[in-house]
């Protein structure tokens, strides 16, 4: 079995552009939501999604920052295809030169004032634990 690095999953999760993001709803249970990368998947181990200070995701992290990232990728060039799911701490910024960092043009369908969108939020992810599946193969990455 060949050792999964940062990098090979940077590769994985580069051409799956949604990602589940699960957090700790008010009511205790687990809520989950499909957010996108937005073409941001230059990884080192954080990940970066746009959201709006009023919505269930921002209010959720507020009070438990620890999140979760899922991704499910079509057959990879060996044929297998790839599952990775990561435990993040997430990280609220509300800085322009951030969005502006992170932005590109998909971003526009919901904010269609650009960076100056009133209530816009990046959260920044950065993973504690990365699970990584391929075929049969199963291994947790060093982050």
């Amino acid at each position: 079995m060949t050792e999964i690095t940062v990098a090979d999953v940077s590769k994985a999760i580069a051409q799956i552009d949604v990602a589940m993001m699960s957090t700790r709803a008010a009511n205790g249970y687990v809520a989950a939501r499909p957010m996108s990368n937005n073409g941001d998947v230059e990884y080192d181990g954080v990940n970066y999604f746009f959201a709006f200070d009023q919505s269930h995701t921002v209010r959720d992290i507020e009070r438990d920052p620890r999140i979760g990232l899922s991704y499910v990728g079509s057959k990879t060039l060996v044929g297998k295809r790839v599952f990775v799911a990561i435990e993040a701490q997430a990280e609220l910024i509300r800085d322009k030169a951030a969005f502006k960092e992170h932005w590109n043009k998909d971003i526009e369908e919901w904010a269609d004032q650009g960076v100056d969108t009133p209530g816009l939020v990046l959260i920044k992810a950065r993973a504690v634990r990365i699970h990584h599946w391929s075929g049969q193969e199963e291994q947790e990455v060093t982050v």
